[in-house]
C-alpha cells in the first residue's frame, strides 16, 4: 500500500509539475495558440495532461482514503469505483490515443500537427512529458494496481461522449472564430473532415478494448460477486 501511494504521489507530482510548465511556456510565448480563440483549452494534449493529473490524483484519495479514514468504507468503495472508471473510460484510451495519433501524424509530416516553429517555444522535454511520457506511465499505473472494468458497452459510451464532445468543440472554435485547432484540418473538406473525426472516434475503441486486454493479462477477470438463490 505504501509502495502503491509513493508512486501515485510521484506521478502525481510530475504531472502537476507538466501542466505547471505548459502554462509557464505557452504563457509566456504571445505568438503561441493558446492566446487565441479558446485558449489552452482547445488542445486535446493539454486537455489529456490536465485529465492525467486528475486521475492521479483521485489515485492518491483512493490510497490515503482507508488509511486516513479506515471507519468511512463507502467513501473507500467510492474513491476505489471512481478510479476504475476513470482509468477505463479516459486516463488510459484517450491518452494512449494522444500518444499514437500525435506522433503517427508527426512521422507523416510534422507540420500538420507540431509546425517545426514550436521548437523555439516549447522545448522537447516538455514536449515528450505532454506526448511520450504519458504512455509509460500509464502502463506503470496497469501492471502496479487492478482495476475493475465497467461493462464494456457502457465504458465505450463514455469514452463515445467524451470524445463526440471535444469535436463539437473543436468545429465550435472553427465556427467562431474561423481557426482550427490543428493544420490538418485546414487541409480537409467537409467529407475529409467527417472522414477524419469518425475514424479518430473509432481508434479510441481498439484503444479501450487494449486496457481492458492487458489489465485481465496482468490480473485476470475479476470476480464476480455469487447470485443469490431465490427462496422457493
Amino acid at each position: 500500500m505504501a509502495a502503491v501511494l509513493a508512486l501515485h504521489l510521484g506521478f502525481l507530482g510530475w504531472n502537476i509539475f507538466g501542466v505547471q510548465q505548459n502554462l509557464e511556456v505557452t504563457g509566456a510565448a504571445q505568438s503561441h495558440g493558446a492566446h487565441s480563440y479558446g485558449g489552452r483549452w482547445k488542445y486535446l494534449t493539454f486537455i489529456n495532461q490536465v485529465l492525467q493529473t486528475v486521475f492521479f490524483a483521485i489515485c492518491v484519495l483512493s490510497d490515503l482514503a482507508p488509511l486516513v479514514l479506515p471507519k468511512k468504507k463507502k467513501l473507500s468503495s467510492f474513491l476505489l469505483q471512481l478510479r476504475d472508471g476513470t482509468f477505463a473510460v479516459l486516463a488510459f484510451p484517450i491518452g494512449v490515443f494522444v500518444v499514437a495519433s500525435f506522433w503517427g501524424i508527426y512521422a507523416y509530416d510534422r507540420e500538420l500537427v507540431y509546425p517545426k516553429v514550436l521548437d523555439s517555444i516549447i522545448p522537447q522535454w516538455l514536449n515528450h512529458c505532454m506526448h511520450t511520457v504519458v504512455l509509460p506511465l500509464l502502463l506503470v499505473e496497469l501492471y502496479a494496481c487492478s482495476h475493475r472494468y465497467p461493462s464494456r458497452k457502457w465504458g465505450i459510451s463514455i469514452m463515445a461522449a467524451f470524445s463526440l464532445l471535444y469535436m463539437a468543440w473543436v468545429l465550435w472554435i472553427h465556427h467562431a472564430s474561423g481557426i482550427w485547432v490543428y493544420p490538418l484540418l485546414a487541409k480537409l473538406d467537409a467529407v475529409g473532415l467527417a472522414v477524419f473525426f469518425a475514424g479518430a472516434m473509432l481508434v479510441t475503441v481498439p484503444f479501450y478494448c487494449l486496457g481492458e486486454l492487458l489489465t485481465w493479462f496482468r490480473w485476470g477477470t475479476p470476480r464476480k460477486p455469487p447470485r443469490k438463490r431465490k427462496a422457493k
